[in-house]
């Protein structure tokens, strides 16, 4: 219990910045909110050294030596500091605790995972560490008797007092005597994240989180019943006849979609973000077709390639693309463009088996896969493979051998911790230890400059002409400006643009401010080409002015709804709002916009364990 307290103390000094909304009475009560699941933490814990302990004072001639408790002790001690620094990392750049994917990437892909935390200050995490190794075995030293005697009593005293060792053992794992079980729930009591997530029992957390993820599959999101959550959510996807806008001149032109690592829109200037970042695509905006009001479905690629290219939202404990019998049943964008006579293909400068992103393309009828393993060895320079500049000269080529109409998507990854350069960054290096924020924006600089050398190469082309080239993010980034909370939909503001000669000059340099999200790319595009598009049922076309303004966006176990009225994240764990956008609202629309997201949610996990 007192080494729990130590590691939030830690926590809480480690992002101490983040504690400057708070008083210290609110810090204090940390401590206090965080007891029922730091002594239920300590129950289990605790679990096998009683059972031991019952044991050996049963049967006092096996002679359990002591040795063996200490080594348990430490090899605890270990778990949790490890644990602690991790979550430092985690917490950066998530906005939440440690949970279960943190491993599973580690498992599936551990170059790549390795590579993610390029950008954090390992060193100093690892002498967290070693400190709190240190602390928690002297303190243990001086707090536990490892030479206890066990008392020598008669038996039916002997019975009772075990019996009541085990119940009082048992009813703090489950956190009391009432009829639920203790929940992370128990650790909110602040309308400020961080106090509650600082509250939160990392190592309880995470332990329930492994145990969601290995049992049987069911919803953990069933806010209302089913048939209500699916009528709020067609409701919002009915719409009168279509009379979306026709922005091209052909109906069957060659598209590329280009999907941008962590490219969010704090890096472009006309969406509010910082300027001089992306010179170049300022200069593309003003000739194309820029939705400046997206948002990601989650923070992670392996959630963005399929709201991108199957219009399914993200499933918040789930990645979809991660099963590969269920991603197969779900549409895609190049599903329905080789149905209309499109050759298809896909270009990523790293290894497409991550997180079965090439099962999902060939799954799809996508035809050419060009991965890290065409390119010769002397060009894969990162842990991601080879830069951008590789990459796109290497799509410029492959399409020289391609039929009109084609569909290409690209995929890049420059942009992605530990933000590795070929060349000096154009922003000076950071100064303050761990903060990455001139590191991203110099690798985002360099994929703006390779994105316009790449058209001013496609220019050149014969297929130029007829192609619509869709700029899109796969998600947002909590740099440059340390935007590291999971609710926040700053985070996943996201830029995306439609460029190209086939967009008619009426509409170039127009802005449509339609809220919407990745989701919706499948159904504006296919209306644009006339195709249809009701397989993409979580897909609204942002060019029809009769489609609802929303969008939907969630991590881990929360969620976000926005509206022109009201947005509203809601912490599943907590079980309640944590940040609204407009605080003039009356309750009334909070709370049906509060509806409307757990009804997305609930129906988006429905959808997602039917597949």
């Amino acid at each position: 219990m007192l080494f729990f307290a130590i590691t939030r103390l830690t926590f809480e000094l480690y992002f101490l910045p983040k504690l400057k909304v708070a008083g210290i009475g609110e810090i204090i009560q940390t401590f206090y909110y965080g007891l029922r699941l730091d002594a239920s933490a300590t129950a289990y814990i605790c679990a096998l050294p009683l059972l031991v302990f019952a044991i050996g004072w049963w049967f006092p001639k096996l002679h359990i030596k002591p040795i063996w408790l200490k080594i348990y002790v430490c090899f605890c001690l270990l778990l949790i500091s490890v644990d602690t620094g991790l979550n430092f990392n985690i917490f950066r750049e998530w906005g939440t605790k440690v949970v279960y994917r943190v491993f599973k990437s580690l498992y599936d892909a551990p170059s790549e995972a390795m590579a993610s935390s390029g950008s954090s200050p390992v060193t100093r995490c690892v002498i967290i560490v070693l400190i709190l190794i240190a602390l928690g075995v002297v303190l243990s030293n001086w707090i536990i008797n490892y030479d206890f005697k066990k008392p020598v009593v008669n038996p039916r005293v002997k019975a009772v007092t075990v019996l009541l060792l085990l119940f009082f053992n048992f009813v703090l794992m489950r956190g009391g005597l009432q009829p639920d079980p203790v929940s992370q729930n128990s650790a909110y009591f602040s309308d400020h994240e961080f106090l509650n997530q600082s509250a939160l029992n990392t190592e309880w957390n995470l332990f329930n989180n492994i145990v969601e993820n290995f049992r049987r599959p069911y919803n953990p999101f069933l806010f209302m019943e089913p048939a209500s959550a699916s009528q709020l959510v067609q409701e919002t996807y009915n719409t009168k006849p279509d009379s979306s806008l026709k922005i091209l001149t052909t109906d069957r032109p060659n598209v590329v979609i280009i999907q941008i690592e962590s490219y969010t829109a704090e890096l472009i200037h006309s969406l509010g973000g910082d300027e001089g970042v992306a010179p170049n695509f300022e200069k593309f905006i003003k000739n194309g077709i820029l939705f400046n009001n997206i948002y990601s479905s989650a923070d992670r690629t392996d959630k963005g390639i399929i709201s991108i290219m199957s219009g399914f939202p993200a499933q918040a404990i789930r990645t979809i693309i991660a099963d590969t019998l269920k991603q197969k049943k779900l549409p895609a964008i190049a599903t329905s463009l080789k149905n209309a006579g499109y050759q298809t293909s896909y270009f990523y400068g790293g290894k497409s088996n991550y997180m079965h992103f090439d099962v999902f393309m060939k799954s799809h009828q996508v035809e050419q896969i060009t991965d890290e393993a065409a390119f010769d060895k002397s060009q894969i320079k990162t842990q991601w493979g080879v830069f951008d500049d590789v990459l796109f000269a290497r799509q410029i080529q492959g399409m020289q051998q391609q039929k009109q109409p084609f569909f290409s998507y690209m995929q890049t990854s420059t942009n992605h911790e530990p933000f590795v350069l070929p060349v000096k960054g154009h922003f000076p290096e950071d100064d303050e230890a761990g903060d990455a924020s001139n590191k991203f924006r110099s690798t985002a600089y360099f994929t703006d400059s390779c994105l316009n050398a790449y058209f001013e190469q496609a220019k050149k082309q014969d297929w130029y002409k007829n192609t619509l080239f869709i700029l899109v993010a796969d998600h947002g980034h909590r740099l440059p400006h340390n935007i590291s909370e999971a609710y926040n939909p700053k985070k996943y503001h996201i830029p995306l643009l439609f460029l190209g000669d086939v967009i008619k000059p009426e509409y170039r340099g127009k802005k449509i401010s339609k809220l919407g999200g990745q989701t919706d790319i499948a159904a504006t595009l296919l209306a644009q080409l006339g195709i249809p598009h009701n397989q993409f049922k979580w897909s609204k076309n942002l060019l029809d002015p009769n489609s609802k303004d929303f969008a939907f966006f969630n991590w881990d176990n929360g969620f976000c709804f926005m509206t022109p009225q009201q947005t509203v994240s809601y912490d599943n764990s907590g079980q309640r709002i944590i940040y609204t956008s407009n605080k003039s609202a009356d309750v009334k629309t909070t709370d049906n916009t509060l509806l409307y997201g757990k009804a997305f949610l609930q129906q988006v996990f429905t959808d997602y364990m039917s597949y």
